[in-house]
């Protein structure tokens, strides 16, 4: 009687061991060695269209810790994008803007409760080596390439893309820093409509069939797209802390937050800010996803696609309103 009481016990160990060795062809997940539930659900995220191959980078990081989790991203203009939840009333998850003052202006207070800036970037003029006047265009005679006769360049849409205005306050910036009467007035009139996008990303196509001669875009868009650029002098490129006081000297009027209305974007450093909406259909999980986009790999993969973080993050609505978990990630 003994033999068979401990037989059963054996022969049910051996068949569990065949089935764990036969039963599937799938990967078998990692185990839960936290004891904590693992994160499951989708997110949905509304980002910048110059964070496009970044949020790629960071989804496939983070889906690495998550399985679980599915990502449905939309990038556009970041005004659009902010329009998409406040007048549109579209949910998303997260909000990713290439201004942060696109979120504090466009969401805040009613759409979202915080910002915290992430993340920095550089205007830069890019271009490939088949347009005109490549072999000649420097960071010092730039403005005076452009206005050559049969050159083509273009830029984003002001009311939609921070890019857009940033060019604009660029030019602004460059009369007074290259000393040259109404330079500003002398590119806009030779940058005709038909040389603007909704988004700066679209001007890449442009560039790369040969159409376009040069693209004011961000200095990670260039990078991640293998494109040349120009560096533009510090005082004019909106990248430099340093530079504030000069920059806030360019004013832009766009679109406001109501028909007919407009608002004002001055000159500042290229800061990019994110925030959970208010209609979030998972927050817990867009509170992960934002603790992850503070986290050193998060960085890492920022810097790695010539976007440079900022570290430590910055709530420029105050700590105190930030989720207690984000609290203890931002000064």
């Amino acid at each position: 009687m003994k033999k068979r009481v401990l037989w059963i016990p054996t022969i049910l160990m051996l068949g569990l061991a065949l089935l764990v060795g036969c039963g599937s062809d799938q990967p078998v997940p990692p185990a839960n060695v936290s004891g904590e539930s693992p994160l499951e659900g989708k997110l949905i995220i509304f980002h910048a269209g110059s964070l496009t191959v970044p949020i790629k980078d960071l989804t496939q990081a983070f889906r690495v810790e998550h399985p679980g989790v599915t990502f449905e991203t939309e990038g556009s203009g970041s005004n659009t994008a902010a329009r998409k939840i406040s007048e549109l009333g579209r949910e998303a998850d997260v909000m990713m803007s290439a201004d942060y003052t696109v979120i504090d202006k466009l969401l805040i207070p009613e759409f979202a409760g915080w910002c915290i800036q992430f993340a920095r970037n550089t205007m830069v003029i890019a271009y490939t080596e088949d347009s005109l006047y490549a072999d000649e265009i420097t960071g010092d005679n730039w403005h005076e390439i452009l206005i050559r006769d049969g050159v083509i360049y273009g830029h984003s849409e002001p009311d939609v893309d921070p890019c857009g205005y940033r060019t604009l306050l660029v030019w602004q910036l460059a009369e007074r820093y290259y000393g040259v009467d109404d330079l500003h007035h002398a590119l806009d009139e030779r940058c005709p409509p038909e040389n603007i996008r909704p988004r700066s990303v679209e001007l890449i196509a442009l560039l790369q069939s040969g159409d376009m001669d040069y693209a004011f875009e961000y200095r990670s868009v260039a990078v991640q797209h293998d494109l040349k650029f120009v560096e533009l002098p510090d005082e004019i490129n909106l990248s430099m802390v340093e530079y504030a006081d000069f920059y806030s000297q360019a004013t832009v009027e766009i679109a406001g937050t109501e028909p007919g209305a407009t608002m004002t974007m001055a000159g500042t450093p290229i800061v990019y800010g994110v925030t959970i909406p208010k209609n979030a259909p998972t927050p817990e999980l867009a509170l992960e996803f934002v603790k992850f986009l503070l986290s050193d790999e998060a960085q890492a993969i920022m810097a790695a696609q010539g976007q440079p973080p900022i570290v430590p993050a910055v709530a420029s609505t105050g700590v105190d309103i930030l989720p207690a978990e984000l609290q203890l990630l931002v000064e």
